[in-house]
């Protein structure tokens, strides 16, 4: 008797050839190709029924040359040239102006493509913000607030004119002669400004900057631990551009008059992709095998109804054939015979892909402690996370998502799946760092995964969120006292202290925000997201490397130089600091110039002594005068401009400590609450640096002290 298998294995096999020919793109009745660019539905041409709202509208416009005549594509809302669009991805490709300063006959005006009310974003995935020039900063600007930039140098072998020869697509864009940086998400538009590297200097040689496609490596260099992770699909000379490849990211809209179509065949779920003001503001939809979900029928069946007599006829046909019974088990066993080792040569596969021969090196060299992680399987992953469910979504930046899920053995998750191959640099470098690391203020690492084709990394589930989240959508359950607040800053401030000194190497996080401080069930902070962490020297005193950060953040020091030292994190706890004494967000964008930047607004305030002005109304009613004033100069100290004048994160940490201790003892009944949740951190064990710390408090008192909270953590 022909087993179950391999009975169904041929009737796929003939289904797919039954539903094999031209898969639909367009709606029925529309053109479907514009020379040689698909337009698939949402998109569309000529008549209105053919696309689903004007924004979607494609012209068809003739081309012509010397050799030949054409049709080119372009989106007719915005009027650029569309080299490409996918369904799958939610992406269109357009051909974008560069920027261009001080380049004579060539200067173009500051690019403002305004896509306010579209159902488009330039996508912050597939896009970078890359500029060339010799000794300057090219600027990305959202209603006149900085949201993006980068820094480039020449050395002075140099000559006028080899700005305009670099390649895009050959360089590395890694601080000399051109720098990159990434978008901010939601951008719709954007605007530009180069300047010179020295303050309040302009830059007087010709200087290039764009936002323009990045695409992965996929060549043996991609495999590099110190490899570019991106090119730029870039052909020609920078003198001889006038646009480049750049893709914007589109969604169907909640206010689009546009019915989906409800088909068994598709998927559509909600998305988050064209507004920060709402979860959900529009939706994407998915065959489940390959067509166009956004119309009725474009998800062709891989069985379709009227197909049933001619592949019983078939069947029937097998049937009778006894030699092709004969053939059918011998396939049936050699596909069970070679199963386990395709599975195997697609692991070994995807491990070499993700790194893993790198892992192993450093694994080997005693980099990774391999007794605190774990290598999940992919079935256990899969299982956990009810396969990566969008219900199951519990975060989304810019370059992972993360799932919550649940073991076998009742352990709650969070498992991050990295959004775009080639992230492996990223992959590997915070697999390393948390490995290292066992603080109680640190998301703790639990293991990864590396049989995808996008590497996954397990962490304990913090279930409370992120503290922004907490500080700015306020919770009327368990609203945010005087006392959590100071809490938090101490617990984030020990967990940078742990980092910078009392790690087996210093680490420097370089991305210290609200958003990458979570908060565990008891509302105790956990510092997260270590992709652009790096371990240095202990004798080495900075990092020189391409200007990553988040604006509103970013330490002005590390922008101008390139150079990023254990004060920039401290300068980004300050940030972090001011938004919890203020309840404001890092950028506001207003009218107002002073608005614009927390940080500097904060300091301002100081300056012209009215900072009890801006300084959140709990705050002001629950805590004391002088003690809300130490924490405001602590904050300054954190901003100041010059890094060598900041203090430590061990300073910044002992401050905190004692101006806790100082509320303590105003009130009996909240001394009496941090002696029992002191009992918390008795689990820890490491006294390796309390003498240092001891002598700064007062050993008669029990209020908790930084040896109960964080030298433990060690």
């Amino acid at each position: 008797m022909i087993p179950k298998l391999v009975i169904h294995f041929i009737i796929l096999v003939i289904w797919e050839v039954s539903a094999q020919g031209e898969l639909p793109v367009a709606k029925p009745g529309c053109d479907s190709r514009c020379g040689d660019v698909p337009i698939p539905f949402p998109f569309g041409m000529k008549s209105s029924e053919c696309y689903a709202e004007k924004w979607f509208e494609i012209e068809c416009r003739n081309a012509s040359t010397y050799t030949h005549y054409s049709h080119t594509p372009y989106l007719k809302s915005i009027g650029l040239e569309v080299t490409s669009i996918y369904v799958e991805a939610g992406t269109v490709t357009i051909k974008h102006p560069i920027y261009r300063s001080n380049c004579g006959s060539k200067d173009s005006p500051p690019v403002n493509q305004s896509l306010e009310g579209s159902p488009f974003v330039y996508s912050q995935e597939r896009n970078k913000f890359v500029a060339a020039g010799c000794n300057s900063i090219a600027i990305l600007k959202l209603n006149g607030s900085e949201v993006s930039g980068c820094v480039s140098t020449c050395n002075e072998n140099y000559k006028v004119g080899d700005i305009g020869n670099i390649e895009l697509r050959e360089s590395d864009c890694n601080g000399t002669s051109c720098c990159e940086s990434s978008l901010p998400s939601y951008l719709k538009e954007y605007s530009i400004e180069i300047k010179g590297l020295k303050e309040k200097e302009s830059s007087h040689e010709c200087s290039y900057a764009m936002v323009v496609q990045q695409n992965p490596y996929y060549s043996y260099r991609y495999y590099s631990y110190n490899a570019p992770r991106s090119y730029f699909p870039v052909n020609g000379v920078m003198e001889d551009l006038d646009v480049v490849p750049a893709v914007l990211e589109w969604e169907i809209v909640n206010n689009l008059n546009l019915t989906l179509p409800l088909d068994p065949l598709s998927e559509c779920i909600d998305t988050n992709v064209t507004s920060s003001r709402y979860k959900r503001s529009g939706q994407r939809c998915y065959c489940f095998g390959s067509g166009n979900p956004y119309f009725e029928g474009g998800c062709p069946a891989v069985y379709r109804p009227e197909h049933s007599k001619s592949i019983s006829a078939v069947i029937k046909g097998v049937s009778l054939s006894f030699g092709s019974i004969i053939l059918l088990l011998i396939l049936w066993r050699v596909l069970k015979g070679t199963k386990k080792t395709i599975v195997e040569k697609y692991r070994k596969r995807m491990f070499k892909r993700n790194g893993g021969l790198l892992l192993q090196q450093r694994l080997s060299s005693g980099e990774v402690n391999v007794d605190k992680v774990k290598l999940f399987s992919l079935k256990e992953l899969e299982k956990a996370t009810d396969n990566f469910n969008t219900n199951r979504v519990v975060g989304k930046g810019g370059q992972a998502t993360v799932y919550k899920g649940m073991l076998i053995n009742g352990t709650i998750i969070a498992v991050k799946k990295f959004k775009i191959q080639g992230k492996i640099e990223e992959f590997i470098n915070e697999f390393v760092i948390l490995s290292q690391i066992n603080h109680r203020n640190v998301v703790k690492l639990l293991g990864s995964c590396l049989e995808t084709k996008i590497p996954l990394l397990v962490y304990e589930f913090i279930p409370n969120g992120n503290l922004f989240e907490y500080l700015h959508q306020q919770n009327e359950d368990l609203p945010m006292t005087w006392d959590i607040r100071l809490r938090i800053a101490t617990e984030v401030a020990g967990a940078l202290f742990y980092l910078h000194s009392a790690a087996s190497q210093p680490i420097y996080h370089k991305d210290i925000k609200s958003t990458n401080i979570l908060l565990d069930e008891k509302y105790r902070a956990k510092v997260a997201d270590f992709g652009t962490s790096r371990m240095i020297s202990s004798d080495v005193t900075h990092l020189t490397t391409v200007v990553q950060g988040t604006f509103g953040y970013l330490d002005p020091e590390y922008f101008q130089t390139s150079q990023f030292t254990e004060k920039s994190d401290v300068y980004s706890f300050g940030v972090v600091l001011v938004e919890l004494l203020t309840g404001k967000k890092p950028i506001t964008h207003t009218t107002s110039e002073e608005a614009k930047s927390l940080a500097s607004y904060f300091i301002m305030c100081v300056e012209k002594d009215c900072v009890f002005d801006i300084i959140d109304e709990r705050v002001m009613k629950e805590g004391e005068k002088n003690h809300i004033m130490e924490v405001v100069n602590l904050a300054n100290r954190c901003l100041e401009l010059n890094g060598k004048r900041r203090p430590t994160t061990k300073e910044v940490t002992l401050e905190l400590e004692s101006i806790r201790k100082l509320e303590g003892k105003s009130n009996a009944q909240e001394r009496h609450n941090e002696l029992v949740r002191s009992e918390d951190y008795q689990s820890w064990d490491d006294y390796s640096t309390i003498l240092e710390i001891r002598s700064a408090f007062d050993q008669s008192s029990r209020t908790p002290t930084l040896e109960d909270i964080h030298i433990r953590t060690i």
